[in-house]
């Protein structure tokens, strides 16, 4: 019986992802915020159909899907894009996070919650969800665009400061007062970031030759074993498993085989995509957001105030014009898989009990906010400073208006 309950929950999961992003599609609706509420109203959270009464029970298929994103996230960002934009990628992603996780720490100062939790809410407030970016970079069909590597940059550096990010809050919101033990994660996480960037710099031939194969099943197999390894054993050493997939994604993405697992990939990243946010949606209590309301929405504003100055500030730096800069900023809008695992920290350290209402809350306004926000881009444009769209970097057309360069065409 237990067997038949999970297999119901997943196809369930599936049928309703597809059923209602089919409705979406008709009017006009990103299909992430609508994954994410079937999820919410078949979950235990709300009256009615309850199809996966316990989240956890699709806790593998929703990482992998979360693999799968990254994995094709670092297929599309070649290795050149890393050696020639560095510096100017650097600069992007710390103004970024110098404007959000700045913004975050100054916010829950301000709530008056207490100092681990003002250290929570910085990297709530701080970090992109890089699932749903990615998602929402395909359905825009700015997979092509030049504001895309920017975006793409802006990711990689969040991920890193995440992984030292992690290492070093861990140790401070469950008390303990080893500086050893922290210097310690933070070197491991870190050293084995140097490693994966060294293999993704100097091994894809090597790699290449590795997983070249004639049969496509082979290949899926290679590939695909490849990416959940190395996220399995990032994660071990304290760095974000989605950065692990990345980094393989970067690596084959450079090979001969490359164009061919970017096809391949394509299904198996939608499928377990949509069960994600399916899962994501299942963690959200609906009940819980009132008593956390007004905190919720002066965060949501302060978020969309720093992301509109940090895509002026990429802008500026890459030498784009406002069309861009509004598809920078309303792309990395949407918050998600981090700030839930930040939930869970703080509630196994026994933090303030409003957290997580308050990350919940939140995270699901962006994530409804971001794809809706990122398709309507064009709106904010008009209203940022700088240049028309005409000449300034946006490949091609207004702001929200899909690239049709043969690289996006594709997606």
């Amino acid at each position: 019986m237990g067997h038949a309950q999970t297999l119901i929950a997943m196809g369930g999961a599936f049928l309703a992802a597809a059923v209602l992003a089919r409705i979406g599609g008709r009017i006009g609706l990103p299909t992430i915020p609508l994954f994410i509420l079937a999820g919410i109203l078949l979950g235990p959270n709300t009256p009615g159909i309850v199809l996966v009464a316990d989240p956890h029970d699709l806790e593998m298929l929703s990482l992998l899907g979360l693999v799968l994103l990254l994995f094709y996230l670092g297929l599309e960002f070649h290795v050149d894009d890393l050696k020639e934009g560095g510096r100017r990628m650097a600069l992007a992603g710390g103004a970024y996070l110098a404007l959000n996780v700045g913004a975050g720490l100054g916010f829950g100062f301000l709530l008056g919650w207490g100092t681990s939790e003002a250290l929570v809410l910085a990297g709530v407030l701080g970090i992109s969800s890089s699932a749903i970016v990615t998602k929402v970079l395909v359905d825009t069909g700015r997979l092509g665009n030049p504001e895309t590597k920017p975006i793409l940059g802006i990711i990689v550096v969040e991920d890193i400061f995440l992984a030292l990010y992690l290492a070093a809050l861990q140790p401070v919101i469950s008390g303990a007062d080893s500086l050893g033990s922290a210097a310690l994660d933070a070197g491991k996480a870190f050293g084995f970031l140097l490693l994966l960037a060294a293999a993704a710099r100097w091994g894809t031939k090597v790699i290449g030759k590795l997983i070249a194969t004639k049969d496509n099943e082979l290949l899926v197999i290679s590939f695909l074993g490849a990416a959940v390894l190395v996220a399995g054993v990032s994660e071990w050493f304290g760095v974000a498993d989605a950065i692990g997939a990345f980094m393989v994604g970067l690596m084959l993405g450079s090979t001969s085989s490359g164009e061919r697992i970017r096809a391949l990939v394509h299904p198996l990243r939608d499928a377990f995509g949509a069960i994600f946010f399916f899962a994501f949606g299942l963690s959200i209590d609906p009940g819980d957001l009132p008593t956390v309301l007004w905190p919720v929405l002066i965060a949501v504003a302060l978020t969309l105030l720093m992301n509109v100055f940090a895509g002026l500030v990429a802008a500026r730096i890459y030498a784009f014009g406002r069309g861009p800069a509004a598809n920078i900023a309303t792309a990395l809008l949407a918050r998600g898989e981090f700030a839930l695992i930040l939930a869970t920290m703080a509630a196994s350290a026994g933090l303030d009990e409003r957290l997580s209402p308050f990350i919940a809350g939140y995270v699901l306004i962006l994530a409804v906010l971001g794809p809706l926000a990122a398709g309507r881009s064009g709106l904010l444009a008009r209203v940022l400073p700088g240049r028309d769209a005409d000449g300034d970097g946006t490949g091609g057309g207004p702001a929200g208006t899909p690239d049709r360069t043969p690289l996006a065409a594709g997606h």
